[in-house]
């Protein structure tokens, strides 16, 4: 019953996200036509004919009535300028940006949850203070500067990765793993110190708790106290910055995939902002938006998991 209200909420909200995409390129100023064909919507069959496929004739609800039906029935159009179907730009590139996004957000937790719980357990000593202030160091670097440094030392100094480029799993897991390392570091590092320097603060104040004094009476081991009984209660925080950072970290995915080459979501959102190709932009933002919120749900469905009680709250 609680899982059925959150996914009626969800329906509301991803009707409300189809909305706002289809307003973003029907309300832009000027028209339509000469903003996709350019100088050829000099041509008046071309302009008829994007006018016929956009119904621009008829009123803004029937305009986004015909598109989410095509949207529902995976049909977003095609780009103008070479016929290629939004859903196949989806289909490829799609993988990419996830693999790229999942795998930053594994990493970073990986490395902040070790990090976090031993400078909390062993708080105000020097290891504290200095993952505290590498943490804050890390957080004051933009991603393109790591990106350059890491391309310095790791593929230009060393030769140990690929600056660009992508290798797709299916051809090797290897090429894969090494084509998708920096831009995956790149990523992570400034997830790390957030999730550091929160669940560091959130932890410390879990450990003053009585029944972790309990355990620790009862002489439990301290990496089980910190495991199994401090961890879970402190993560909530955490989860809900892990879901509102989706959305900087799809944005930063943006440009990581531009500066790497990566065939991914957002370095062809980039190209098609630039060429004007609205109809790619339009479907590449709502699956963008789509994951968010859906990012969002799953966080929220996860409350639940880690304390009960909030089910029924």
């Amino acid at each position: 019953m609680w899982v059925a209200k959150k996914a009626a909420r969800l329906v509301v909200v991803l009707f409300a996200v189809s909305v706002i995409t289809f307003l973003l390129t029907s309300l832009l100023p000027g028209s339509p036509v000469y903003d996709i064909l350019g100088p050829r919507a000099n041509d008046p069959v071309l302009a008829a004919q994007v006018r016929h496929d956009l119904r621009l004739n008829e009123s803004l609800p029937a305009q986004y009535a015909h598109w989410l039906d095509g949207v529902v029935h995976g049909n977003f159009g095609r780009a103008y300028n070479d016929n290629e179907k939004v859903t196949d730009i989806i289909r490829q590139r799609l993988p990419v940006t996830l693999e790229l996004l999942i795998a930053a957000q594994l990493l970073a937790l990986a490395v902040a949850v070790p990090l976090a719980l031993l400078s909390a357990y062993r708080g105000g000593t020097r290891l504290d203070r200095a993952v505290t202030a590498g943490s804050f160091g890390m957080l004051s670097i933009p991603d393109f500067v790591i990106a350059i440094v890491l391309v310095f030392v790791f593929a230009v100094h060393l030769h140990w990765l690929p600056a660009t480029g992508y290798t797709h799993l299916t051809d090797s897991v290897t090429g894969n793993l090494r084509s998708i390392a920096l831009p995956t570091i790149t990523l992570a590092i400034p997830l790390a110190a957030v999730y550091t320097r929160l669940l560091r603060s959130d932890l410390i104040a879990t450990l003053q708790e009585e029944y972790i004094l309990m355990a620790r009476a009862e002489g439990l081991p301290a990496r089980r106290i910190l495991w199994r009984h401090a961890l879970r209660p402190s993560s909530f925080s955490l989860l809900t910055v892990i879901g509102i950072n989706t959305g900087a970290l799809i944005g930063g995915a943006v440009i990581v995939e531009y500066l790497f080459a990566l065939p991914g979501m957002g370095s062809r959102l980039i190209d098609a902002i630039g060429r004007r190709e609205y109809i790619i932009v339009q479907g590449l933002v709502l699956v963008i938006a789509i994951a968010y919120v859906i990012a969002n749900f799953l966080v929220d469905i996860l409350y639940g998991v880690l304390d009960p009680r909030v089910r029924h709250a």
